[in-house]
């Protein structure tokens, strides 16, 4: 079942996403409006589009949500990989979309500062915190354990 939603929903996000299926929707309303004095502009002709467009902005919200949450932590993981693969990257960084806002605004704060500071010519500096230590062995050569996740496993 879960497969078969994720297909439907892969393809709908597809689907919507294309400039035909704008120009379709854009037909249907602009149909609908054409149509207003034929039908006397009446409640049952404003109900209809009211109804469609309703429904259907209702069932997408789902089926794109769900379309984005899987490209977000697919993103996540491919990032968090990307971070532990390179030997002078802060391995700090694996994980930090599960923080706070307020300790993300700090974070990129901080990246930001470090930024400018290498721009104008500075050496990179770490951003402030404990130091983050890399993992002695690829995390290949010890399987996971239930529950267990890529930060916690490289810290």
């Amino acid at each position: 079942m879960e497969r078969l939603f994720i297909r439907f929903a892969t393809l709908t996000a597809k689907v919507a996403g294309k400039p035909w299926t704008f120009i379709l929707c854009l037909a249907v309303v602009l149909t609908w409006a054409v149509t207003g004095p034929l039908f006397g502009f009446s409640e049952t002709w404003q109900l209809v589009i009211n109804t469609g467009t309703t429904i259907v902005t209702f069932l997408m919200v789902f089926l794109i949500q769900n379309t984005q949450n899987r490209d977000g932590a697919a993103m996540q993981a491919k990032l968090d990989e990307l971070i532990f693969a390179v030997n002078k990257a802060d391995e700090r960084f694996i994980g930090i979309e599960h923080l706070t806002e307020r300790e993300l605004d700090l974070i990129l704060e901080e990246v930001e500062k470090r930024g400018q500071e290498v721009h104008a010519g500075l050496p990179a500096r770490p951003i402030r915190g404990r130091g983050a230590g890399r993992a002695q062995e690829p995390l290949a050569s010890h399987p996971a354990k239930p529950g267990e996740t890529l930060a916690s496993k490289s810290r």
